[in-house]
């Protein structure tokens, strides 16, 4: 949290400051106002999610700085999970820290983190539903998250670990909607240089170093193996699969969207695809079109073995009976179709 000395709030220029700003600065490009429009309006908010510690607490100073030299206004929503017994005193030493900056409106939210689907599942959840209703109040044009290269690489590793499709493998996006994370090409040991160098006391959450949780063992102990073992380096390497593999899937995507239009037709309670069509593309094809056109209709993902399942009825196909799929969705080959219903 900013310090009592005045140099706090005019920090000195130091290459940590710099390049969290710079980060900002192109996150920002275009969503300003023009200087001369006529007549003048409000200028878009963008607000930044503060939970104190070192990456939010530098993406907050670098977004006060850069939001009115973009023609922006900037505030926070800072999220209270209750999962501490200072969580109060937490929410609102980030909340000061974000009006000290000059940050406005400062929003403080308290959420329930029920344990649905496992603690970081549920928070996640929780959070993100706070950050949407803030938005929604405020009529946010963007939302910052303080997600770093280290994050990023963190999670191309858990999902590597889990056996994930390149979906989850190409990581977290920079940009999905309203959400932004500036940060993902900035190192986790840079924000918190920046902190240091700007007077700024970040919260340090005890979660973020209990081993209980997959993502801290692998930050821990998995990243810094591997660093050791292989050089330096592993983690930008991730981060920059992460970005290859995003580009490949966002292009798959475009192309099936495009593609399902021309072999998928209406069927009783459901989708029909040609079994035609899906015979004659390569395998990784096939089975991203079941998925995806199971997931568009139905809202139902599907695990890589109930995809081949429903695949064999195209490729194997000896007369065996309809496949049970989650969500009460069942596919069946119908003559030259495969058909897919619910209930």
């Amino acid at each position: 949290m900013p310090s009592e000395e005045p140099s706090a709030r005019r920090p000195r220029l130091t290459p940590p400051i710099a390049d969290v700003r710079r980060a900002v600065r192109v996150a920002l490009a275009g969503l300003g106002l023009d200087a001369s429009a006529s007549p003048p309006t409000r200028p878009p908010l963008v607000l930044v999610a503060l939970s104190g510690g070192a990456d939010s607490l530098a993406l907050a100073a670098a977004t006060a700085f850069e939001a009115p030299r973009a023609g922006l206004r900037a505030g926070a929503v800072v999220v209270d999970h209750g999962l501490q017994d200072a969580s109060a005193e937490v929410a609102a030493a980030a909340s000061d820290a974000a009006r000290a900056h000059g940050l406005d409106p400062v929003l403080v939210r308290r959420v329930e983190v029920t344990g649905e689907g496992g603690p970081e599942a549920s928070a996640r959840a929780a959070r993100y539903a706070a950050l949407e209703v803030a938005a929604d109040e405020t009529d946010a044009a963007l939302v910052l998250l303080g997600h770093t290269l280290d994050d990023q690489a963190e999670t191309v590793l858990l999902g590597l670990a889990r056996g994930s499709g390149t979906a989850s493998l190409s990581g977290m996006p920079a940009r999905s909607g309203r959400y932004a994370r500036p940060l993902l090409g900035i190192r986790r040991a840079t924000t918190r240089q920046a902190c240091r160098d700007a007077g700024l006391t970040p919260w340090d959450d005890p979660h973020n170093s209990d081993p209980a949780y997959a993502r801290v063992r692998v930050r821990e102990r998995v990243l810094p193996v591997l660093e050791a073992e292989l050089g330096p380096g592993v983690a930008e390497a991730l981060a920059r699969t992460a970005e290859q593999l995003r580009e490949d899937e966002e292009a798959f995507s475009s192309q099936i969207d495009e593609f399902i239009e021309e072999i998928c037709e209406p069927a009783e309670a459901g989708i029909a695809v040609s079994v035609g069509a899906l015979a004659a593309n390569p395998a990784a094809l096939r089975q991203r079109i079941i998925r995806h056109v199971v997931a568009s209709e139905f809202g139902v993902s599907l695990s890589r073995s109930q995809t081949l399942e429903v695949a064999r009825l195209v490729t194997r196909w000896r007369g065996q009976g309809p496949v049970d799929l989650p969500g009460g969705v069942r596919a069946r080959r119908v003559g030259g179709r495969i058909e897919f219903s619910a209930g």
